[in-house]
């Protein structure tokens, strides 16, 4: 005996219903107690959804964390952005400083230096003033024989000098600064000195009764060099002085032309 099909499509439930079948026997199950000690499906969804949103929970925080740190990061790196901005700045003030006290200093130094060269020059001029500037080899003396005199008092026919009026003993003084180049008895002179002047001159001092000077000593202007008299070849007591462009006889020159051109009134 043939079996036939029921007219019409036979096929297997879907899947939306075997879905519904099962949450309806789950429900039943439920309901009589058989799965009751299993956790429902909105208990299950709740864990899930805490489970995630302990999760995001913890994400945010790092988030946070990580910007904290860079913003930290930002505050420091400016910090020193700054602090090195100020050290610049300070080092350059600094150097300013240093810059205008050495400005100054040099300023200083080169004042000072002006100062030391005029006050040399101003002492310089002031010895070749007093080298120049000369004085009476007899205080308060006159000339008693003129320069180039004739008579037979003289061996040459004539004065090679000029005679200044002094007592026996009167102080004799070197007209200007000088260098004793003769000291002793000189002839027809007596005891005689012969300085050589700083301009390179010379000046003799004769017919003295002592001598207070020696050959190679230095001596100023107005320095007592000895003490007139009437030693050799003198008919009285006076001072014989001649100007001499070298140290020996016959170098005679003008002693009266001489001692004035030197500011000395005659």
């Amino acid at each position: 005996m043939a079996f036939t099909r029921a007219t019409g499509k036979h096929r297997a439930p879907c899947r939306m219903t075997r879905r519904g079948a099962k949450a309806v026997g789950i429900a039943t199950l439920a309901t009589t107690g058989v799965i009751g000690s299993l956790a429902s499906p909105a208990l299950a969804a709740d864990t899930e959804a805490t489970a995630t949103d302990t999760g995001l929970s913890q994400i945010i925080a790092i988030e946070g964390d990580l910007a904290d740190r860079i913003d930290a990061q930002a505050d420091a790196q400016r910090q020193q952005a700054d602090a090195a901005a100020k050290a610049k700045a300070k080092a350059a003030v600094d150097a300013k400083k240093k810059a205008e006290a050495k400005a100054e200093k040099a300023k200083a130094a080169a004042k000072a230096k002006k100062a030391r060269e005029s006050e040399a020059r101003a002492a310089r001029s002031a010895e070749r003033a007093r080298l120049g500037t000369f004085q009476l080899p007899v205080a308060g003396s006159y000339v008693s024989t003129g320069y180039k005199s004739s008579g037979s008092l003289w061996s040459s026919g004539s004065h090679s000098g000029i005679d200044f009026h002094a007592a026996s003993g009167s102080s004799v003084v070197a007209v200007g600064a000088g260098t004793v180049v003769e000291a002793g008895w000189g002839g027809a002179y007596g005891n005689n000195i012969v300085l050589r002047m700083t301009d390179g001159t010379y000046t003799q001092y004769g017919h003295l009764s002592s001598i207070a000077v020696s050959v190679g000593q230095s001596v100023g202007q107005g320095q007592r060099i000895g003490l007139s008299g009437a030693t050799g070849n003198a008919t009285g007591p006076h001072l014989h002085f001649e100007a001499r462009t070298t140290p020996s006889y016959g170098s005679d020159m003008d002693p009266v032309a001489y001692l004035r051109a030197h500011g000395v009134t005659v």
